[in-house]
């Protein structure tokens, strides 16, 4: 179906705004995906501040091109969709676990992290990158750990020198 050149430039537009604020951008394909389950896709991804658009292929690249990403390209197969957020890693993580729920129907083509085109295994590592509060968390029991150990050793010490 024809799309009217005023339409394009509201797609355009929309991709701009949205695409120059990203830290990552997630290229997805969604074939065969009920719309259910996309209905259900676009809110988890609302949910963890993720903006998800569809577009044609040929203005996805136009407004990645207007944007100077670096890199190669990864090729856009099946039906494309974009996922960005200005968290480095939300919109690769949200698309690879629902991914993980609908194999067969939702895939991660590659991406865009700070500038650079990312293969999908690129992506794939991004995403399974643990969230803040999960690093945090074994950064404290590291921490934790680590206090508990030394006064174990200067407990020993003590009862040594009684």
């Amino acid at each position: 179906m024809a799309i009217t050149k005023a339409k394009k430039g509201e797609i355009l537009a929309k991709l701009d705004e949205g695409l120059k604020k990203a830290e990552t951008i997630v290229f997805v394909n969604f074939h065969g995906l009920q719309v259910g389950e996309a209905t259900a896709f676009r809110k988890k991804l609302r949910e963890s501040g993720v903006s998800y658009y569809v577009a044609k292929k040929t203005l996805v690249k136009r407004a990645l091109e207007s944007l100077g990403i670096k890199g190669t390209q990864p090729s856009f197969e099946g039906e494309l969709g974009l996922a960005w957020s200005g968290d480095p890693i939300a919109s690769a993580k949200g698309v690879y676990e629902f991914a993980k729920l609908y194999k067969e129907k939702i895939a991660l083509l590659g991406g865009v992290y700070q500038g650079l085109y990312m293969s999908k295994e690129e992506i794939n590592d991004l995403a399974a990158i643990p969230s803040r509060e999960i690093l945090l968390g074994q950064f404290v029991g590291m921490l934790n750990e680590s206090i508990a150990k030394v006064v174990r050793v200067v407990d020993m010490k003590a009862k040594q020198m009684a």
